[in-house]
C-alpha cells in the first residue's frame, strides 16, 4: 500500500510541476498531537509516531524522527522503500541539509504552507533563493487521493470555570495586552490551540486526549476575534464569549480577514504561526517576532491551579496504586494482556469523581516492547503478560482539577540481575533530579546532568529529555520548561521558576530486551534564601509506589535511600486512607523503608 501511495504522490508531483514534496506531522497550529484529518504521514508511510517529517523526490523518500521513535519507525516502515533518518545521530543530515543537497537551479520544492511554521518557511525560502529554485506552498497534493481523509473536527466546547482555572478571561487578556504594549504591537495573532484554550478558559475535544478546539485569535487593544466553528458553540457559550468581549467568526475566515487588517505592527510567534497566514497579511505590515507571551503565563501555574493539581494527583495516585495492587495479585491467575492491563487502569481512573479523560494513550509495554519509548498496545498487536519480567506503564489523566503523567515499571515475577541493576540506576537518576536544590536563574539544561549522571558513569544514556512541562487540562507536553542537556532552542535556557510543573522521567532502553522508566511530576517551589540568593527545590506531586522488588538497596547512596524512604512515607500517608483495607495493608509493605 505504501509503495502504491508513493507512486500516486509522485504522479501528483508531476502534474503540479513539483520536484521535491515535503510533509510533516502537524496541523494548522503546529500542535504536537493532531487530529486524524492531519495524519498524512501515517497514510503514506504507516508510521504512527507523533513527530515526523517526510521528503519525497522522484527517486527516493525519507522520514525524519527523533530518538523516541527509532525502533518503532524501523519496524513500521520495514519493506516500504522509505529511508529512516535518525535525527540527532552522527552523520545523519537534517531535513534542511537534505534539501540543500537535492535542490538545484530551476527545480521546485512544494509543501502545504498551512502545515509548516513561518520560521521554517523563511529558512526554506532562503535556501530556494540561494539555489535559484522555486517554492510552491499553496497546494496539498494528498487531497487528490487521500479521499477518505476524516473531516476537520468541530466538537462542543465547554467552559473551565474560574474555580478551576484560577484567573478570569478579562485578567488574562489584560495581561496579554500589557505584553503587546511592551512589544509595541497593534495586534497579536495567536494560533496555538493550547494558548487559546488557556486564555479564554475554554476546553474542547478536537484532538484525541488534548482538550482543545480548532481556532485562531486576532487580538487588538480593543477587540478580540475568535475564529472557530460556530457548530462547536451553543447559545450559552456564545453569550459567554460576548460577555467576555470576544467576537466569534468562522474558522476559515481568518485567511480573508487578514488581507484587509488596518493594524501595522503584528506580534507573532514564527515557530507556531503557519506560513500561509503570514503570506495573507498586507505587505505594509511589520512583523514583531517573539514567543507567544501566553506561553510562559500558561506554564507558571497560579495558586488555584496548583491547589487543584494536587487534588488531581491524589485521585490519580489512588487509581495507579490500586492498579499495581490488582496487577501483582492477579498475574498468573487469569489472562492479562498489555491491552487489558491498560483497560483495567482506565477502569480505576474512571472511578475518580473528577476524571475527564486520559491525557494520552496508555503505554502498556511488556518486556522487549518497553524498549519502544512510545509503544502503544492494540488488540491486533499485544502480548500476554506472564508472572515474570516487568511491565512498563506510562499513563496519565485529565481531571477537572488538573492533568497527570506518571510512569511505573512493575515487577511481575523473577527478573534478571541486569534488569535489577538497570532499574536501580534509573531510580537513582530519578531521585537525584527530584532532590535538586538550585539557585534562581537555573534552567532545565543545567539540571539535566543530575538525572543522566548515574547513566553516563557507565557509558549509558537515553534518547530523549529527562522531563517536560505539563499543561493544566491541556497538552500533557508543555513548554518552555524541560530537562534537556543539549540546548537546541531558546526553550532549553528558560529558568525554572516557582509554579512550573515538569516531569522527572529518566529511563534505560535495550532493543529486543526490556525498557525501564520511572516518572513523577515535580513542582518548583521556593526554598531557602542565603547570601548567595534565592534557592528553589522540587515538590513531588505524584503519589504511587516505586517497585522495591527490583531495587538493589546496596547500590543506592545513603542520600538516595533517604530520599526514596521519604517519598514512600509520603505516598503511604497520602494514599493509604483512600484505599480499601487490604490494599492499604499491601501499600504499607510496598512503601517500607529500605
Amino acid at each position: 500500500m505504501t509503495k502504491k501511495r508513493l507512486t500516486r504522490l509522485r504522479t501528483e508531483m508531476d502534474k503540479a510541476g513539483i520536484d521535491i514534496y515535503m510533509m510533516t506531522l502537524a496541523d494548522y497550529h503546529m500542535s504536537e498531537y493532531v487530529g486524524d484529518h492531519f495524519k498524512e504521514i501515517e497514510f503514506i508511510s504507516g508510521f504512527t509516531g507523533t513527530n515526523a517529517t517526510m521528503v519525497v523526490t522522484h527517486e527516493e523518500a525519507g522520514l525524519w524522527t527523533d530518538g523516541r521513535y527509532f525502533i518503532q519507525a524501523r519496524q513500521q516502515m520495514a519493506g516500504t522503500t522509505i529511508r529512516l533518518y535518525e535525527e540527532g545521530t552522527e552523520g545523519v543530515p537534517t531535513v534542511l541539509e537534505f534539501l540543500e543537497s537535492h535542490l538545484s537551479e530551476g527545480r521546485t520544492l512544494g509543501f502545504d504552507g498551512r502545515l509548516f511554521s513561518f520560521e521554517w518557511y523563511e529558512k526554506v525560502e532562503q535556501l530556494c533563493d540561494e539555489k535559484k529554485a522555486f517554492l510552491k506552498t499553496d497546494e496539498n497534493l494528498l487531497d487528490a487521493f487521500f479521499t477518505k481523509r476524516p473531516p476537520l473536527p468541530e466538537k462542543k466546547v465547554w467552559v473551565l470555570k474560574d474555580e478551576y482555572s484560577g484567573r478570569s478571561v478579562a485578567d488574562k487578556i489584560s495581561d496579554v495586552r500589557e505584553a503587546m504594549e511592551k512589544y509595541g504591537a497593534d495586534a497579536f495573532l495567536l494560533t496555538s490551540l493550547y494558548d487559546i484554550a488557556w486564555l479564554l478558559n475554554l476546553r474542547g475535544d478536537d484532538i484525541h486526549c488534548v482538550p482543545v478546539f480548532m481556532s485562531y485569535i486576532y487580538l487588538t487593544a480593543d477587540s478580540c476575534i475568535l475564529y472557530a466553528s460556530g457548530q462547536a458553540f451553543d447559545v450559552p457559550l456564545k453569550k459567554y464569549l460576548y460577555d467576555n468581549g470576544v467576537t466569534l467568526h468562522a474558522y476559515d475566515k481568518i485567511y480573508t480577514d487578514l488581507n484587509s487588517i488596518s493594524e501595522k505592527r503584528i506580534l507573532i510567534d514564527p515557530k507556531v504561526v503557519n506560513s500561509e497566514l503570514i503570506n495573507e497579511l498586507p505587505s505594509s505590515v511589520t512583523l514583531i517576532r517573539a514567543e507567544n507571551p501566553t506561553r510562559l503565563m500558561k506554564a507558571v501555574k497560579n495558586p488555584v491551579e496548583i491547589s487543584n493539581t494536587r487534588k488531581a494527583h491524589l485521585e490519580d495516585g489512588v487509581a495507579v496504586t490500586r492498579f499495581i495492587y490488582w496487577l501483582k495479585h492477579t498475574i498468573g491467575k487469569e489472562e492479562i494482556t498489555e491491552m487489558s492491563a491498560a483497560d483495567k487502569l482506565l477502569e480505576f481512573r474512571k472511578a475518580a469523581p473528577d476524571f475527564l479523560d486520559v491525557s494520552f494513550d496508555t503505554i502498556s509495554a511488556y518486556k522487549e516492547n518497553a524498549a519502544l519509548m512510545h509503544y502503544e498496545p492494540g488488540h491486533d498487536h499485544e502480548i500476554e503478560l506472564a508472572p515474570e519480567g516487568m511491565l512498563l506503564v506510562d499513563s496519565g489523566g485529565h481531571y477537572l482539577n488538573g492533568t497527570t503523567d506518571i510512569t511505573r515499571t512493575i515487577v511481575l515475577g523473577p527478573v534478571s540481575d541486569k534488569e535489577k541493576e538497570c532499574f536501580t540506576r534509573v531510580l537513582r537518576s530519578h531521585l537525584r533530579l527530584l532532590t535538586a536544590h538550585f539557585p534562581k536563574g537555573v534552567c532545565g539544561a543545567n539540571l539535566d546532568i543530575l538525572a543522566r549522571g548515574p547513566m553516563w558513569d557507565l557509558g549509558l544514556d537515553y534518547r530523549c529529555g529527562s522531563g517536560h512541562g505539563v499543561g493544566h487540562i491541556l497538552n500533557v507536553h508543555e513548554g518552555p520548561n524541560a530537562f534537556r542537556w543539549n540546548p537546541k532552542n531558546p526553550d532549553d535556557l528558560v529558568p525554572m521558576v516557582p509554579g512550573m510543573i515538569t516531569s522527572d522521567e529518566p529511563g534505560l532502553y535495550f532493543e529486543g530486551e526490556f525498557g525501564i522508566r520511572t516518572e513523577s511530576e515535580l513542582l518548583v517551589v521556593p526554598d531557602q534564601k542565603t547570601e548567595y540568593g534565592q534557592f528553589y527545590r522540587f515538590e513531588d506531586l505524584t503519589f504511587a509506589p516505586i517497585d522495591l522488588d527490583a531495587v538493589i538497596p546496596e547500590e543506592l547512596t545513603q542520600y538516595e535511600r533517604k530520599a526514596l524512604n521519604a517519598y514512600h512515607a509520603d505516598v503511604y500517608e497520602a494514599i493509604a486512607p483512600l484505599l480499601p483495607k487490604e490494599e492499604a495493608a499491601w501499600l504499607k509493605e510496598a512503601t517500607r523503608a529500605i
